[in-house]
């Protein structure tokens, strides 16, 4: 079965948020080890390094006309799954030792060119994916 038009362009819309959060990640000091890193049936955007810390980086992007904003399409079940992909990428690299955070990036387009992008760290916990409280996550 082929792609549908809009399905086509929601994957260069989503690629071209990804290209323009990791430049801006790496232009803040953050080294991108990972992208479209794919685990099963789980997938993570962005996986990082800032100093010690493991980041694990959800990349949403909109269009010019989008209603939702980016950080919008980070909803529970997101969290969940996003909280589900760390462990296993942290389980198959023995890195549980490591702190660990997870950040957003939001990325707005219009007519394919970034207009803005904004940095959330820590945009999330592993305890509010997992029960709705905030709090930081270490994996240990």
């Amino acid at each position: 079965m082929s792609a549908r038009p809009h399905d086509a362009r929601h994957l260069e819309v989503g690629r071209l948020g990804e290209d323009a959060a990791a430049a801006h990640l790496e232009a803040k000091g953050l080294r991108v080890l990972e992208r479209n890193l794919v685990l099963g049936r789980l997938e993570l955007d962005l996986v990082c390094e800032h100093g010690d810390t493991l980041v694990f980086v959800e990349v949403k992007t909109r269009a010019e006309g989008s209603l939702a904003s980016p950080a919008d399409g980070l909803t529970a079940q997101k969290r969940s799954r996003l909280l589900r992909a760390a462990q296993s990428y942290l389980s198959a690299c023995d890195l549980w030792h490591k702190p660990c955070r997870f950040d957003l990036v939001a990325v707005w387009l219009r007519a394919g060119l970034v207009q803005r992008i904004e940095h959330t760290e820590n945009a999330m916990s592993a305890d509010e994916a997992r029960t709705g409280r905030t709090g930081a996550w270490q994996p240990w």
